[in-house]
């Protein structure tokens, strides 16, 4: 972990901002605080954080909300984003992660896999591509992904993917034909890190096929099974 890594707190109960900025500083990381969603979106963007911990339910302005402007930004759009949010607020979480939330977790939480959570997205925003993904470009009909930048394309135009939506589409791509389970997908989108329902993969997927469109039929489901792309 660098001691320069920031995180900004955007959470409007004192008690768990507090509480939250104490066992982050004493882990080493520098933290920001805000209490309402309208500057909390002003501080991600002038501030330069390295990841944002966004309670859903905020005044002014609510976490989803802040979420999509964080998205539509170019300046933040691959900032990584970890939402809080009470265990009745199922829809909220769903929206979330089709907005590109990174991860999230439900109220009452612990300390301790907060920060475990953190670690795990910040260390995965912060990796390479691994040595066996790595190429000049992997192509599967109007699909192009160049891994060593970060970058994919449909039909020769940039899609704007979250982290876990690229790394959800890599594995499919590299390996057309192959089904993989959504276990397996979990574990590709978080590096074995973090322990998500199987129903996460499946608001990925489907964020994923819209934004492919008219190619939304190149990923296939497998009943019971999980996903594949077509070779």
């Amino acid at each position: 972990m660098s001691l320069e890594e920031v995180i900004l707190i955007v959470e409007d109960d004192r008690h768990i901002s507090e509480l939250l900025e104490f066992n982050l500083l004493k882990q080493g990381y520098r933290v920001l605080t805000s209490d309402t969603g309208t500057e909390g979106l002003k501080m991600a963007s002038e501030r330069n954080p390295n990841l944002v911990v966004l309670d859903v339910m905020l005044p002014q302005m609510d976490g989803v909300s802040v979420l999509r402007k964080l998205r539509e930004s170019e300046k933040t759009r691959r900032l990584p984003v970890l939402m809080l949010t009470a265990k009745t607020d199922e829809s909220d979480i769903l929206v979330g992660l089709e907005l590109g939330a990174d991860d999230y977790m439900a109220k009452p939480f612990s300390v301790k896999e907060v920060i475990a959570r953190i670690r795990a997205i910040l260390r995965r925003s912060s990796e390479g591509p691994s040595e066996t993904l790595k190429s000049q470009k992997i192509t599967l009909g109007p699909i192009v992904m160049d891994v060593d930048n970060h970058e994919i394309f449909l039909d020769g135009t940039p899609l704007t993917l979250t982290l876990a939506e690229f790394r959800i589409i890599q594995s499919l791509i590299t390996k057309p034909g192959r089904v993989f389970s959504r276990e397996e997908l979990i574990g590709h989108m978080t590096g074995g890190d973090v322990v998500l329902v199987e129903r996460n993969i499946d608001v990925h997927i489907r964020s994923i096929r819209k934004k492919l469109e008219q190619h939304a039929d190149l990923i296939v489901t497998i009943r019971g099974v999980g996903y594949k792309c077509k070779g």
